[in-house]
């Protein structure tokens, strides 16, 4: 009797864990038309801070791996740098998240657990229902990028490296120095820039 529940809390453990997301598997599953019940992600904004400001450098995190990324990893990671980001610079930035969780997950749900008579079996290569979604990640992809005047440089470095905590997958932060755009007339002409 011991050993029968011994296995059943091992492959309860094993079936519920995030880590079956993350393999990039198969075909992608994305019509969201044919499927019943599709869960919204939980994402809220895509983008964060003042929209019209001009920046000096750009902060991009970049993925080293191809992975898949959960709609939950997403939002916690926009959280946990935006959180930063409003702590250090209050709203003289600009962030991004890039990916949109489109990718639908699909789990075959079975009964496990203690006080059942026996294991259930469940049906072979079953279509599953749909449990969330999920951003499919190419290495060198940018996943968040973070726009600050140089002064917050250090602040945007900061807050992608506690954003790349909550992501099941290893990045790297480059940084970008942003081109000034050209001063123009209201005629349309190139003004001189005095060189003093």
């Amino acid at each position: 009797m011991f050993k029968y529940r011994l296995k059943v809390s091992v492959k309860r453990d094993y079936l519920m864990k995030a880590r079956n997301y993350g393999p990039v598997k198969g075909q992608a599953f994305t019509r969201k038309e044919y499927v019943k019940g599709f869960p919204p992600p939980k994402i809220v904004k895509f983008t964060m801070g003042d929209t019209k400001g001009a920046w000096d450098y750009e902060a991009r995190l970049v993925s080293n791996q191809r992975k898949q990324i959960r709609h939950i990893a997403l939002e916690a990671a926009r959280v946990a740098t935006n959180r930063e980001l409003m702590d250090k610079l209050v709203n003289d930035y600009l962030m991004q998240v890039l990916p949109y969780p489109h990718i639908i997950l699909r789990e075959n749900k079975m009964i496990f657990g203690a006080h059942a008579d026996r294991l259930q079996q469940g049906m072979r290569r079953s279509f599953g229902r749909t449990v969330g979604t999920a951003a499919r990640i190419e290495p060198g992809q940018t996943i968040i990028t973070v726009r600050v005047k140089t002064a917050g440089l250090a602040a945007a470095k900061e807050a992608l490296k506690r954003g790349t905590a909550k992501l099941p997958l290893t990045c790297r932060i480059v940084v970008e120095k942003l081109e000034q755009p050209v001063p123009v007339s209201a005629n349309g002409d190139v003004d001189k820039v005095d060189a003093e």
